[in-house]
């Protein structure tokens, strides 16, 4: 992780030309000690080669494998500059975040930072505010996380257990800072949700930190949306969820699609014929050395900016969502390494020829002398549609002897809502006993009656009949304190 203070953040800075900065920022990294003298060297030849802007006012510059010798500590160096800065190619870099790394390092580092500066929003901050402690926050990723975003959306998954899309959503939101490991060990010992249409939710009260959903779709379509929350404010995005023509669309949208379904969005209907001649995908090794650092990363964009199609890649071994393959900031985000498989999709008129050149430009070692040899071998195939797996039929569990269970009907004019549901939640917080609910009249079920994720996605209206079973000491009282809630309105 960043190590940021005053120590290595030059706010409000100015120069004259690129030269300069590069200066600037060697000569701060000496003196922290991350780098010996000659390494400014390295970062000058490093331009010559290919420019290190990676958008949105960013630039990355760092040295040479020739000066990796140099490098005694890793870490960086940070120049904003208001004015900005010309970076070429009419390019005007406003943060320029210099880079020392030994070995590679680099990629964590190129990963950690460009998935924050991917944010147009937080680039903007960063080349403005004078607050120290806002440019850090943001730069960190700490700050204004948003709920919903496409970087949280994992497609293509090969696997068909649901544990396996549970630990890559809580990864993903482990990673960017919405929960702890807490909340990992928790959710992906849990029994998800199934909402029917292939859609499974989950959730944990141990170990949120933000608000914040996941979502991870394997091959076959089946789709599991992981939500961490640390107040009520996630609710509307329940609301959607419980609509059977919503929750269809989840097995062929893109991530883009998925982000404005969960905000109640309506999106245009998901193409059903993409294997129609005009989408090919290609799965390619990384056989560079260093991985995708700047300048293959460069080859590989300017590979596929010749072409007309829309391009998207994603790394497999980090199940990254699709990002376009035409951004030079999407695809060192992806923080691929040596023996890295990205999967490409093509899509247009143009399409195999972009794959098959691709393919050509990671053979050729998209502008690196390689050796590599890969233990599995690239490929190219047009997309097939694959029909969405059946659904997994979910039993009942049944009550055991040290049980308590009772049912109650639901009195409330609209049902379980957002107020009468969370009215529920904390009722049955009060107690350390376990205790589920179900929905017995669309036979759901059980699920942890201290989740108002869960309790709002039964779908309750007046008239539902409700099944609670306790497991505990206190089951008994429980279940009599729940009763005379749902008796007395649950605060309605």
């Amino acid at each position: 992780m960043l190590n940021l203070s005053a120590k290595n953040i030059r706010l409000n800075s100015s120069a004259t030309n690129k030269e300069e900065v590069i200066h600037l920022v060697a000569a701060e990294l000496v003196a922290n000690g991350n780098v010996a003298a000659g390494y400014e060297t390295g970062m000058l030849a490093r331009e010559t080669q290919t420019s290190t802007f990676l958008g949105n006012g960013i630039a990355i510059p760092h040295g040479t494998l020739d000066t990796r010798h140099l490098v005694q500590e890793t870490g960086v160096q940070i120049f904003q500059l208001p004015q900005g800065v010309e970076w070429g190619e009419g390019n005007i870099a406003h943060v320029v975040i210099g880079i020392a790394a030994k070995s590679d390092e680099h990629l964590a580092l190129l990963r950690q930072l460009t998935s924050v500066l991917s944010d147009e929003d937080a680039a903007a901050t960063l080349a403005k505010t004078q607050n120290l402690d806002e440019f850090i926050a943001v730069l960190s990723g700490k700050k204004n996380l948003p709920s919903l975003s496409e970087e949280l959306v994992s497609l293509n998954v090969e696997s068909s257990s649901l544990i396996t899309l549970s630990a890559i959503n809580a990864g993903k939101l482990q990673e960017r800072g919405y929960v702890s490991q807490a909340f990992i060990s928790d959710v992906v010992t849990s029994q998800a949700l199934n909402l029917g249409n292939n859609l499974f939710v989950n959730d944990s009260a141990k170990g949120n930190e933000a608000n914040g959903v996941a979502v991870a779709r394997n091959t076959q379509g089946q789709t599991l949306i992981t939500v961490a929350q640390t107040d009520n404010s996630l609710e509307s995005v329940l609301a959607p969820l419980l609509k059977a023509e919503v929750r269809s669309q989840f097995v062929t949208a893109t991530p883009a699609q998925i982000v404005a379904l969960l905000k109640g969005e309506e999106v245009s209907a998901p193409q059903q014929n993409v294997a129609a001649g005009n989408q090919v995908i290609g799965t390619f090794t990384v056989r560079n050395e260093n991985g995708l650092h700047a300048r293959p990363s460069a080859v590989l964009v300017q590979t596929a900016k010749a072409f007309n199609s829309q391009i998207t890649v994603e790394n497999l071994d980090r199940q990254t969502p699709p990002a376009s393959a035409k951004s030079a900031m999407k695809v060192v985000a992806l923080g691929a390494s040596l023996g890295h498989r990205l999967r490409f999709v093509a899509e247009g008129d143009d399409a195999e020829q972009a794959i098959e050149a691709l393919q050509k430009a990671f053979v050729d070692g998209l502008g690196e002398s390689v050796s590599f040899v890969p233990s599995v071998e690239d490929t190219i195939e047009r997309a097939a549609v694959q029909a969405p797996a059946p659904a997994a039929q979910e039993t009942i569990p049944t009550v055991a002897e040290n049980q308590k269970e009772a049912t109650f009907v639901i009195k409330n004019e609209h049902g379980l809502h957002a107020r009468p549901s969370a009215v529920l939640v904390n009722e049955v917080k009060k107690f350390a006993a376990k205790i589920e609910v179900q929905n017995v009249d669309k036979n759901s079920p059980l699920v942890s009656a201290k989740s108002l994720m869960k309790i709002v996605a039964l779908g309750v209206t007046k008239g539902t009949t409700l099944r609670f079973v306790a497991t505990g000491d206190d089951a008994e009282a429980a279940l009599a304190a729940i009763g005379a809630a749902i008796e007395a309105g649950l605060g309605e």
